[in-house]
């Protein structure tokens, strides 16, 4: 057997809603009104799906544990546009991708990593910017490593295990600012660490680009990946800061997005406003050698 079309699980890159092991399932009932969420996001803790779907971890688990099942096709890989599922305006694009609008990977896609790669992989998540005493679930992918142990300001809040019908490490937490760091080990040996600081205010904007060495044939591309930080080099994950671009040289604007389901900024502006401390910047090139100058811009930050 070949499973198509499965999951139709729903997120919102950066979004979170708990207690991240009670499922969402919207809609609730067919012919019934949606109760969900007022802003329109849905959960990216692989607990929020469609009536006719599931999630990626209950359908994985079925695949991986019948040999009879060769394969599956996920729906999606990327958020669309249009099919708004859950929601209906302003929704006017899909939540069912494991990478958002953009190109950037939802906390999901590095689930399907962990389990499909060989290479180390320790996704810690989420962000760590919430009400003092909260009480916060923290979850981590991985692979390649025996257990995952959590720290929180440096003290230990335990060992946690993937099962048979959980494939991530959880913990709940009750928040305190400061910094959250994984550490898995396979036989007593670290393998990977990775940390979260607490983010303070917008202060500047960081640019990235996938590749800076461009075609001169006027279709060519350069992604370039906007994130919105504090003066620590934090991401700061609720950041919505409008930027503004200008490209000079032997270039132009193709394009931006933030991976917002329901922003109704347009695709071909030279500005873009931040979507959880990100947006994307896409370049193409003119027909003429040369150099591309970028400019990012925005109103009290400064850029790195």
């Amino acid at each position: 057997m070949l499973a198509a079309e499965n999951m139709s699980a729903f997120a919102t890159r950066g979004h979170y809603d708990m207690p991240s092991d009670s499922v969402r399932i919207w809609p609730q009932a067919y012919n019934k009104p949606l109760v969900a969420n007022p802003d329109f996001t849905a959960s990216s803790y692989d607990n929020c799906h469609a009536l006719w779907g599931a999630t990626h971890e209950e359908t994985w688990k079925v695949i991986k544990n019948n040999d009879f099942i060769s394969g599956m096709f996920v729906w999606s890989g990327f958020d669309f546009l249009g099919e708004p599922e859950p929601y209906k305006w302003p929704a006017r694009s899909s939540y069912y991708g494991i990478i958002d609008l953009c190109g950037f990977p939802k906390d999901i896609y590095y689930f399907y990593q962990s389990e499909w790669t060989n290479q180390p992989v320790l996704h810690l998540f989420p962000h760590w910017n919430w009400k003092d005493g909260q009480l916060v679930d923290v979850w981590a992918y991985y692979n390649n490593a025996d257990e995952v142990e959590l720290f929180l300001n440096g003290v230990s809040q335990g060992i946690r295990f993937k099962t048979a019908d959980r494939f991530h490490a959880m913990w709940r937490v009750k928040y305190q600012p400061g910094t959250i760091k994984a550490i898995s080990r396979k036989e007593g040996k670290t393998v990977l660490e990775k940390v979260i600081n607490t983010a303070g205010n917008p202060a500047k904007i960081e640019l990235t680009a996938d590749r800076t060495n461009l075609k001169a044939d006027g279709k060519d591309l350069s992604f370039i990946t906007i994130k919105v930080q504090d003066e620590a080099g934090n991401m700061v994950p609720d950041a919505a800061n409008l930027i503004n671009f200008k490209v000079n040289g032997n270039g132009f604007v193709a394009g931006v997005d933030n991976g917002l389901q329901t922003s109704m900024e347009s695709f071909k502006a030279n500005f873009r406003k931040a979507f959880n401390g990100m947006c994307l910047l896409i370049v193409q090139t003119d027909k003429r050698s040369g150099a591309i100058d970028i400019e990012a811009t925005s109103e009290g930050l400064s850029r790195t």
